[in-house]
């Protein structure tokens, strides 16, 4: 009878110190505490404890049924967290896709107008270079023909001036250069060295 009071007191110690919880899952532990308070409490007694066996542990059904609702709010709490966790991924990688979508397009609108730019460039340096052939060209015709370079290039402006003038629809008034007469005689320097050339054909 001592050692059955002795374990009921030891039993109500031991499963204090625990959660409500513990309790139920560490059946292990509580045996073996038991076990050796028993035997350190019975050795005086002339009894030896070699083992302390709990074959079932039965909480009051009120105690049950929170235990229960414990159970069920934790679940739900997992799941709570774990559908956080996957919308918070899903926004992170929609956020890093949105963001490798944005630096793929400025990259390629990039090199798109790095490749325009080097082709205007281009576009623009041929141009130059064709004037300045052509110029150079010219330049080498009329010093032939003793006729300065600058009345010739006036004279082209000049007739293409005349031909926008002269496409206008509806246009009844003609503008007429003050220098016309500069521009006749250099058409007449022109028409002057088309015959020279047409003569060193022949």
């Amino acid at each position: 009878m001592a050692i059955e009071k002795l374990t009921q007191t030891t039993l109500r110690n031991v499963i204090g110190e625990l959660e409500l919880d513990e309790t139920l899952v560490s059946r292990d532990t509580i045996n073996s505490k038991l076990r050796t308070i028993l035997d350190e409490a019975s050795d005086k007694w002339g009894v030896k404890v070699n083992r302390v066996e709990l074959q079932d542990i039965k909480p009051p059904a009120e105690i049950q049924k929170a235990m229960e609702k414990q159970m069920t709010a934790e679940r739900e709490k997992r799941q709570t967290i774990l559908i956080a966790e996957g919308d918070k991924r899903s926004v992170v990688l929609q956020a890093e896709g949105q963001r490798d979508k944005l630096i793929a397009e400025a990259e390629g609108s990039k090199q798109r107008q790095i490749l325009e730019a080097t082709g205007q460039a281009e576009a623009k340096i041929r141009v130059a270079t064709a004037e300045a052939k052509s110029i150079e060209l010219i330049n080498e015709a009329l010093s032939k023909n003793k006729i300065e370079p600058a009345q010739y290039l006036i004279a082209i402006k000049y007739v293409e001036a005349l031909k926008e003038i002269s496409a206008q629809h509806g246009e009844k008034v003609i503008f007429m250069p003050f220098e016309s007469s500069a521009l006749l005689s250099s058409l007449g320097a022109i028409k002057e060295i088309f015959k020279e050339k047409e003569k060193e054909k022949k």
